[in-house]
């Protein structure tokens, strides 16, 4: 997903300016000419979240001090970026002071804006991470923290609204690592029960043999070993809700209780007079196809219907691609805190490896491969080298591991050097075919033609870039056989951009 900045600046060349730049950075540009402007779009609750603003503190019907003072009374944690003139240090300190992230001043370069965009958009995905985890262990996480690109996930999203407000059994399906106790944890924090308990039990990992009495409780003395009273799992969840990962693993003893606390309301611990009512909210998931499960007569075809009132079937990360992007600078940015490591973000060419890969693992196996990347990081970014393993999977990336010598003379021990190549469509390729270094007229012809694309037809631009000039270049452009109706046909094309 690419990354919105939101330009709020009265001045139209100005803004141009930062659009550009903005855009060479690799990230999706909007444009206001105030600060009323600039509140709208970030309240738009129908448009996409805009992740930075870069915001002009002289605007005629609402200044930039006025909008950051706005912001702070709606509590929009939007990260902003002040520009000013060289002599309004003053007014600077007074919208850090009101919340500002950073200041450039103006006019800024492109170095300069691109550190400080990076920075921000750094500091608010960490932000965001440690209110989803206190959130989280609130019990009231809700879909604003299921952050998605995808459609199909969108329609996820408004099918688990409508479940969050009854106690409706819900049945979530999908692979293995797609986020289904998230999904859950959402329903719940959505629903009028948020705050209360949600119990998560994996029935795969129960231990043989104690699955009820972990679920449902026993008492004192109700068999060999019970030397105290265990309330279940059940009875903790009373008045919450319980989420049962991998639903299909109960044993049938287990099933026949569950089926009981769906249908009656009540559970019997073992040992127990008399059975106990309980008001328990039941959300459960599965990776497996149950009607098979069903069919094989592994889980009961009545607790199967009372599941499965409102499925779920949430979509492999492979399906939802937007995704990776997103869900990959967030753990990022956790990891990096977690590890002390101050990162600003993923390369470019990180991104297009991981967005290209499969993700047999989905989410879990992503998240796990940041974990790893964080940790092997040298730089203040992440690139493809921290991530060799998914380079070898992938078609245009070569990993390529230095043999060790066939005689080593005793020395110390050294690092070992994994070399990743990225056949990049933009970088230039010093050799030919046959493994011979390229003629420098060749090199020099694909250059040209790269910087006329690049600079999109400016030939002022091409020339100072080039360190030639016009003249000259305008004759290499002749010698290399580019005409006059294309290098034209370039630039009517940016103009219609």
């Amino acid at each position: 997903m690419t990354l919105t900045v939101l330009i709020a600046d009265d001045d139209a060349i100005q803004r141009r300016l930062l659009e550009s730049m903005v855009r060479r950075f690799g990230y999706h540009a909007e444009l206001v000419e105030g600060g009323e402007a600039a509140l709208d779009r970030l309240t738009a609750a129908d448009l996409p979240r805009v992740d930075c603003l870069i915001l002009d503190l002289v605007m005629p019907d609402l200044d930039g001090m006025g909008v950051l003072l706005r912001m702070r009374e709606r509590e929009l944690t939007t990260p902003v970026i002040v520009q000013a003139s060289p002599t309004s240090i003053e007014t600077v300190m007074s919208a850090t002071r009101a919340g500002a992230f950073d200041f450039v001043v103006k006019p800024v370069g492109a170095e300069r804006l691109q550190v400080s965009l990076k920075n921000a958009m750094r500091f608010e995905v960490l932000q965001e991470e440690i209110r989803r985890t206190t959130r989280r262990g609130a019990a009231t996480l809700a879909f604003r923290d299921v952050s998605t690109s995808s459609e199909e996930m969108d329609r996820i999203k408004r099918l688990c609204e409508r479940a969050s407000k009854s106690t409706i059994p819900v049945l979530i399906e999908g692979e293995k690592g797609v986020g289904k106790e998230l999904i859950a944890r959402a329903i719940h924090g959505a629903s009028e029960r948020r705050g209360r308990s949600l119990i998560a039990v994996n029935c795969a990992g129960l231990p043989e043999g104690g699955v009820e009495s972990l679920l449902f409780g026993h008492e004192k003395g109700a068999f060999p070993g019970a030397i105290d009273r265990q309330i279940g799992k059940f009875a903790e969840a009373n008045g919450g809700a319980i989420f049962l990962e991998n639903v299909e693993d109960l044993p049938p003893r287990a099933q026949t209780q569950l089926l009981r606390a769906l249908h009656e309301g009540e559970i019997e611990p073992a040992g127990a007079k008399r059975p106990i009512k309980i008001d328990v909210r039941i959300i459960a998931a599965t990776n497996r196809n149950m009607i098979e499960c069903v069919k094989t007569g592994a889980f009961r075809e009545d607790l199967y219907y009372r599941l499965n009132v409102f499925p779920i079937s949430v979509p492999p990360l492979r399906a939802r691609r937007d995704d990776i992007s997103d869900l990959a600078r967030r753990f990022m940015a956790r990891f990096a805190a977690e590890e002390g490591k101050r990162l600003r973000g993923l390369t470019a060419e990180a991104l297009a490896l991981l967005t290209s890969y499969q993700w047999p693992g989905n989410v879990r196996q992503l998240e796990n491969t940041i974990f790893r990347a964080v940790v092997l990081a040298e730089g203040d970014e992440l690139t493809v080298a921290e991530f060799p393993q998914i380079a070898a999977r992938v078609e245009g990336f070569d990993v390529r591991i230095p043999a060790a010598p066939a005689l080593a003379l005793p020395q110390a021990p050294q690092r070992e050097v994994i070399r990743i190549e990225v056949r990049d469509p933009h970088a230039m390729r010093p050799l030919d075919e046959h493994g011979n270094v390229r003629k420098l007229e060749d090199m020099e012809a694909e250059m040209i033609r790269f910087a006329l694309t690049y600079y999109r037809g400016q030939m002022s631009e091409m020339a100072r870039r080039l360190g030639i000039g016009r003249s000259t270049l305008y004759r290499k452009m002749k010698d290399i056989g580019l005409q006059d109706d294309e290098i034209s046909a370039i630039g009517e094309s940016v103009e219609a951009a």
